[in-house]
């Protein structure tokens, strides 16, 4: 795994897969159709694009699920760099007027938390945290089949992306009248 410590490795996944959570009854249709379309099975390739791990390339397969008792996602499975295989878990859910929740087992262990976040029709921007680590994840929809994952961190003043990561749909599902492959 050359340089790259599993702690690391955790940590900037865990980033990288903050699309998911339980949003309540009261939650906008907007939010409900975004969170919907993530549902399914996803695999794709992801980079470390800056930082000292820039360079380090993996793979992530994982699945998206609403939950029977809430309208909302849980996104669950794993990512391999080299022979090394690494279980990702994401639940966000809506709190009042923003998101709240948690990666792996969030900023008290290894993982992340997510202070806040935004939906779109297409995408999504959650504030991460952990420690002095401040940034956003922004997940985008770019179809049926595609979804574009990228992690920014604060470094001063700037936002700069660090991770980014590209998804296909792997299932055949319904998208509203349309059936996705």
């Amino acid at each position: 795994m050359s340089s790259l410590s599993r702690k690391s490795f955790a940590l900037f996944l865990a980033a990288a897969f903050a699309v998911g959570g339980a949003i309540p009854a009261g939650a906008s249709d907007r939010e409900r159709r975004f969170f919907e379309q993530i549902e399914g099975q996803w695999t794709g390739p992801g980079e470390i694009v800056a930082g000292k791990y820039e360079g380090t390339k993996f793979v992530c397969n994982l699945t998206g699920s609403v939950p029977d008792r809430n309208a909302g996602m849980a996104l669950e499975g794993g990512c391999r760099v080299g022979l090394f295989n690494k279980k990702m878990s994401a639940r966000v859910e809506r709190a009042g007027g923003g998101y709240r929740g948690t990666f792996l087992d969030g900023a008290n262990g290894e993982g992340l938390d997510v202070t806040g976040g935004r939906v779109g029709d297409k995408h999504v921007v959650f504030s991460i945290h952990r420690q002095e680590l401040t940034g956003a994840m922004q997940a985008r929809i770019a179809d049926e089949n595609t979804m574009n994952v990228t992690i920014s961190v604060h470094v001063g003043d700037e936002l700069v992306p660090v991770i980014g990561v590209s998804l296909k749909r792997t299932d055949d599902r319904t998208v509203g009248a349309i059936t996705s492959k």
